[in-house]
């Protein structure tokens, strides 16, 4: 097997390694553990099963919901109290199978069971690999907002097994894309390039194409993370963790007035078309970048339109999101291709005109 290793260098460094079969390193994580707890979307029990039986602890299975049901205060105390039965000590480990949600939740759950215990991470989507299960973040949603509960907690280590992705739908393999392509624009412009040179390859499960991204996605979070972990240095034209927010705002508000009917990847990619029209009326990016957004994202099969709901919704639903400063938006913005600044407090009819061009497409 060949592996594509990425450090994370933060104060507890571990490693992200992508590769076909990457799962099999799993028991090197459990080596001498009496008890692990996979704690993993149902969609992947069949997959959760198959792991459990090549370890030598004694395993248990927590099945949580698919998607954002997991991220509830009720599935989280089911977690404790599945812990709590199996008689879990500290010197025990937990693992996260599944999506994005999944592994929120599961790296919530180590972080604050017994003040926290080891987690080991094995995403499972393309969304999970570039995204959740890289740079500390966990958490739950509340029903006032997406992720308005958890914590920073790293992982030992987390194992991107790209053989999983070959069971996804292409609506799966598009959202996560989504993210990949994120990087691109804030921090990578190969990453753009690779993929409009190849979008059915991007798109297309485990490809080598497909892998080159996901590792270069990861690599550009690995270094903002081991820069800023906890979020807190970004300040105008200096931006730090807060940079891997960008079409988030918008995106996440999306993702709650729609009662996370949508794909994260698909209200995200609307989250950075409404950014890029933003920066483009405040004078900050030109047409052809504007315009890049959309041709991109609508070459991955992403929504680039949207007139769900009225703009007030939208507005208060962004007010309560967790990186707003009192009821005043922040925006991570572009400036330029891979360069960013954060635009706090626009005036609310350029955001409303930005809105509105969501709209006309």
């Amino acid at each position: 097997m060949t592996w594509d290793p990425v450090d994370v260098a933060t104060q507890q460094p571990y490693q992200v390694v992508i590769g076909a079969g990457a799962s099999r390193l799993l028991p090197e994580f459990l080596e001498g553990v009496a008890r692990v707890a996979i704690i993993h979307s149902a969609g992947v029990a069949g997959r959760a099963a198959e792991l459990a039986t090549g370890l030598d602890a004694a395993v248990t299975l927590i099945a949580v919901p698919d998607g954002e049901p997991a991220k509830t205060p009720q599935v989280l105390l089911d977690c404790w109290n599945a812990l709590a039965a199996a008689g879990f000590t500290r010197s025990d480990v937990i693992v996260g199978l599944g999506g994005g949600s999944a592994t929120d939740l599961a790296g919530f759950v180590a972080a604050t069971w017994l003040r926290g215990v080891r987690y080991v991470s094995l995403p499972t989507t393309v969304l999970a690999m570039v995204d959740a299960a890289v740079g500390g973040k966990t958490g739950i949603n509340l029903g006032s907002g997406k992720n308005l509960v958890g914590g920073f907690y790293e992982p030992d280590g987390v194992l991107c097994d790209l053989d999983v992705l070959a069971s996804l739908p292409a609506a799966e393999l598009a959202s996560g894309m989504a993210e990949v392509l994120k990087c691109g624009f804030i921090a990578d412009p190969e990453i753009l390039d690779d993929f409009e040179d190849d979008p059915a390859g991007a798109l297309t499960a485990a490809s080598p194409v497909q892998r080159r991204l996901i590792r270069r996605a990861v690599a550009v979070k690995a270094k903002v993370v081991a820069a800023d972990l906890r979020e807190k240095t970004s300040d105008g034209e200096s931006v730090g963790r807060e940079l891997l927010n960008y079409g988030h705002t918008l995106g996440h508000a999306i993702e709650k007035v729609e009662d996370f009917g949508w794909r994260h990847g698909e209200a995200i990619s609307v989250g950075m078309v409404f950014a890029a029209e933003l920066a483009h009326r405040s004078g900050l990016i030109d047409d052809a970048l504007l315009a890049r957004h959309r041709s991109v994202l609508a070459l991955a099969g992403l929504p680039t339109t949207y007139a769900g709901r009225p703009w007030a919704e939208l507005r208060t639903a962004m007010s309560l999101d967790k990186k707003a400063r009192g009821h005043s938006l922040r925006f991570v913005v572009l400036t330029g291709l891979a360069k960013a600044r954060v635009l706090a407090e626009p005036a609310e009819d350029l955001l409303e005109a930005s809105y509105a061009a969501l709209a006309e497409g």
